[in-house]
């Protein structure tokens, strides 16, 4: 049963994004408002667009709703596929959150459930964020407040069907990570850990290609060893043991996430015959 608030969406609504709340940049896109200027109007939608990879929205008492529309910074035809992750904070709650497609609304997040701040994907194509203020008497202790990243389906797991984390990548799929992705190690697994939905690897670095942000800590200059925790989907099963991988991901919400990791005998093949037929996309120090 829609409640008056849900039901107002049938009504086409034009209402713009306050500008003073509405920061944009080129790599960050973030939203802060405040229910104490939206209470006289508690039925009113309104509009917020953030066209950026990542940023934040929190919004402080909230009453009545907003629609949070999510876009990349360009057009291009690649946008159809890409994917958007949510993290709430463990402070957040107030309200109720919902995919709105053309009217139609799936629920995301309940209120109850925000506070353990797991991560949500959805296609980018599913539609806006339909946040709907939960009615409580004292308003004053409520807040909502995520992170979210724009992101390929390729790149993170969460976004991705079941299973298909789990598949070996192609042998394009394998040089264009080490290209592209956040982080390039070649390094060992010493220890793998069972969360609750996920699996944490512990690995040993001999060799940082490249990290996006600092997830892999240094033993110290003379050492040249870096260790760090790399997060696998539970179901793919990965073990402890011996042998040399090259492990590329994404790092998401500050944790960094596997992607492609073939073995450094198999990878040094491939990337060999690359060369040879010169079709490897950019060059790496096998040294």
């Amino acid at each position: 049963m829609l409640t008056p608030m849900l039901a107002s969406l049938l009504v086409p609504l034009l209402l713009l994004c306050r500008i003073s709340f509405c920061q944009y940049s080129s790599d960050q896109c973030s939203w802060k408002g405040s229910g104490l200027t939206h209470e006289g109007h508690a039925r009113d939608v309104e509009q917020v667009y953030l066209r950026c990879s990542q940023g934040a929205l929190e919004w402080l008492y909230p009453t009545g709703a907003i629609i949070v529309n999510l876009r990349p910074n360009t057009a291009s035809p690649a946008a159809a596929r890409l994917s958007v992750c949510i993290k709430p904070s463990a402070e957040s709650s107030g309200t109720n959150v919902y995919l709105d497609r053309n009217g139609k609304l799936r629920l995301l997040l309940r209120d109850q459930d925000q506070a353990q701040g797991k991560v949500q994907c959805f296609s980018i194509q599913e539609g806006a964020l339909f946040i709907e203020a939960v009615p409580h008497t004292d308003i004053s202790r409520r807040i909502t407040a995520f992170q979210y990243e724009l992101v390929s389906d390729r790149l993170w797991p969460e976004a991705r069907s079941p299973g298909a984390p789990c598949q070996p990548c192609s042998d394009t799929e394998m040089l264009l990570a080490v290209c592209t992705n956040d982080f390039v190690a070649r390094g060992s697994i010493k220890m793998v850990e069972l969360e609750e939905e996920h699996s944490s690897v512990t690995v040993e670095l001999r060799r940082l290609y490249r990290q996006k942000t600092q997830v892999f800590l240094s033993g110290g200059v003379r050492a040249r060893r870096w260790t760090g925790h790399i997060k696998m989907p539970r179901q793919c099963g990965v073990k402890s043991g011996e042998g040399e991988f090259l492990f590329t991901g994404t790092v998401r919400f500050g944790e960094a996430w596997m992607g492609c990791a073939p073995r450094y005998k198999d990878f040094l093949r491939l990337y060999g015959e690359a060369q040879q037929q010169g079709t490897n996309p950019c060059h790496v120090d096998t040294d």
